[in-house]
């Protein structure tokens, strides 16, 4: 959006959250509430993004990855914080700025372009909603049709109280007004602070125009003040989440017991059943089934795969494969297309090429498996020497006996076998057959 721009009020010290994290830092679906606002302003078109920030807030800020950080060194209200920002700026002859909160995390790219093209040729446009029984909201006075001041609630009478137009706290401005409305502001209040809001007066009694933009459903507006009101933040983004998915071409099952984060891919005709959370970048493929009760953090998923009741962390799963129940991969393990994981199998940095299995109770760490090998169940791969974590790889077709042990560093060739019960201290030759503690060769059938 040329020539606007976006200053961001998040120095408030969110004493309500009751937390050593400052407010706008507190996550909802997998992201800072304060993301959220900045993406939305990108979302608007706004790039030129300035975050009045709290001293406290300077070592976590540069991981948002949006928005220049200005520091609010006290906190004296959001007249003062706004003044911060303009003051660390130099000024723009008919500049626009778009003031909003950082903790405002359900606004859209849609509310803010809307105030700034409200604003026109005219001093400020503000966002208004209905007011609501005990709305902390400020209310908007206004003398016949124009608006002629806002009061906060601790300061409004109870006429003033009972008005059912209240503020967003979504201003656009022309620039040079802003700053000289600022100059005028006072701080005699219940909280001696200097409120943005009184801008609203010092611009209607010098004869500007305030042009309110009144958006009837509130939903999208709602400020956080306390872990409550962050519940119901998160819950309204999921199903913001879901639904964008749905339209997409994804069943979610239940979308209120569905956890998804952003920016996500999930392929057309894929069913995610209840229970499930999908986040960190995950992209999953066409036509999967994913959960009950999945875990998926940072996962790539080919199509038509399957992962129920299982986790999944920063591992890559391909085509036509099968995951769970209850197991867990992690560790940047791989499998190829094909490959079977079942019920209590454990995998750490493991790549197991096509058709491989592990279907029971097992654990396989630094780990290689070849193609069309079969892993029995309670095989363990001893990975740890005490010093350092060893690979283990298993050849093409080769089979792993039940609760088979292998003391890394080791290699099974292809076609290999162990008995049951093996512990494999040494190289087993392709072809060659194991058993026993420590495992030794079986005499080979008479041909």
């Amino acid at each position: 959006m040329s020539g606007v721009r976006a200053i961001v009020l998040a120095a408030g010290k969110g004493t309500r959250m009751k937390s050593a994290v400052p407010k706008v830092f507190h996550e909802l679906c997998g992201r800072p509430m304060l993301w959220w606002v900045l993406r939305a302003l990108r979302e608007a078109g706004i790039e030129d993004v300035v975050v009045v920030i709290s001293p406290e807030m300077e070592s976590g800020f540069a991981a948002l990855g949006g928005g220049e950080a200005v520091v609010q060194k006290e906190q004296l209200g959001t007249g003062h914080a706004l003044r911060v920002a303009l003051e660390s700026r130099t000024p723009r002859s008919g500049g626009r700025i778009l003031v909003t909160n950082g903790d405002m995390p359900l606004v859209t790219g849609e509310i803010f372009a809307a105030a700034t093209d409200a604003l026109g040729a005219d001093a400020m446009a503000l966002v208004t909603l209905p007011a609501w029984p005990e709305s902390n909201f400020g209310r908007i006075v206004r003398r016949a049709e124009r608006v002629e001041r806002i009061v906060e609630v601790r300061d409004a009478t109870a006429d003033e109280l009972a008005i059912e137009e209240t503020n967003a706290g979504i201003y656009a401005m022309d620039e040079a007004k802003a700053r000289g409305a600022l100059a005028a502001l006072r701080n005699e209040n219940a909280q001696r602070e200097y409120y943005l809001t009184d801008a609203v007066a010092v611009l209607a009694a010098g004869g500007d125009r305030i042009n309110p933009v009144l958006l009837r459903d509130g939903r999208n507006l709602l400020g956080i003040n306390d872990r409550a009101e962050l519940a119901v933040a998160r819950a309204r983004m999921s199903e913001r989440l879901c639904a964008q998915h749905m339209r997409d071409g994804v069943t979610i099952v239940d979308p209120e017991r569905t956890y998804l984060e952003p920016e996500l891919a999930i392929g057309r005709d894929t069913v995610i059943y209840p229970n499930t959370a999908i986040g960190r970048l995950s992209r999953i493929g066409e036509g999967c089934t994913i959960g009950p009760n999945a875990r998926l953090s940072n996962a790539t998923i080919g199509a038509r795969t399957e992962v129920r009741e299982s986790v999944i962390l920063d591992s890559v799963v391909g085509d036509d494969a099968h995951v769970g129940p209850f197991a867990h991969l992690r560790g940047e393990s791989v499998l190829a297309n094909g490959v079977r994981i079942g019920n209590f199998v454990e995998l750490k940095n493991a790549r197991l090429e096509s058709g491989a299995k592990a279907s029971h109770l097992s654990y396989l760490g630094d780990v290689t498996v070849g193609e069309d090998a079969n892993v029995g169940a309670g095989t363990i791969t001893c990975n740890f020497d005490g010093k350092r974590k060893n690979r283990t790889k298993i050849g093409k077709r080769a089979f792993i006996g039940s609760n088979s042990s292998l003391v890394a560093p080791v290699e099974i060739g292809d076609d290999a076998l162990t008995g049951a019960g093996s512990v494999v201290t040494k190289d087993v030759a392709a072809g060659e057959r194991v058993a026993g503690n420590p495992a030794r060769p079986l005499p080979k059938k008479p041909s």
